[in-house]
């Protein structure tokens, strides 16, 4: 079995706790945020909603550049305005992130990755290790963020690895 192939059951569970969340946000909501500097709450479920799109372009390219020479970055963030939305991006993020994972040769997933800034290696780590940190991490500790804005706001945090306050 390939590792990529090893991975899809932590990342299944992992996007299926993910999406659990993402049922949750009110769309009434979406502009609410706990602090001045803190994102708002749609646009941190659409963050949710993307990260898994990044799978495929990251074993796909060897580089991103968050802030390319001469300005645009090819990146634009997703602003979901509705639950709806918000699910389907996240649901169509998940099959392409699922195929990408499932087919990557070995080879492949252990070669070198970077996000630069400015053309200047930010990290540079295996695509693997992207995966896991980059992505699956990135995505876990805003999923838990978002757990917080639900909170605050009355609505009941769905149970991840285990009951939650809301569901036993």
């Amino acid at each position: 079995m390939k590792m990529g192939e090893r991975m899809l059951p932590e990342f299944d569970h992992e996007m299926a706790n993910a999406r659990k969340t993402l049922e949750r946000v009110p769309e009434d909501k979406f502009g609410w945020k706990p602090h001045e500097k803190s994102m708002p709450m749609g646009r941190l479920a659409s963050h949710i909603a993307e990260i898994p799109g990044w799978v495929s372009f990251t074993l796909g390219s060897d580089s991103f550049d968050s802030n390319p020479a001469g300005g645009q970055s090819a990146y634009q963030p997703t602003l979901a305005t509705s639950r709806k939305e918000l699910l389907q991006t996240f649901d169509k993020n998940i099959a392409a992130a699922r195929a990408a994972l499932a087919s990557v040769e070995d080879e492949k997933i252990m070669q070198p990755w970077s996000l630069l800034s400015g053309g200047k290696a930010v990290f540079t780590l295996p695509k693997i290790a992207v995966m896991r940190s980059f992505i699956m991490n990135h995505l876990i500790h805003h999923r838990a963020q978002l757990g917080v804005y639900l909170r605050l706001n009355d609505v009941p945090v769905p149970s991840i690895y285990g009951p939650s306050a809301d569901e036993g």
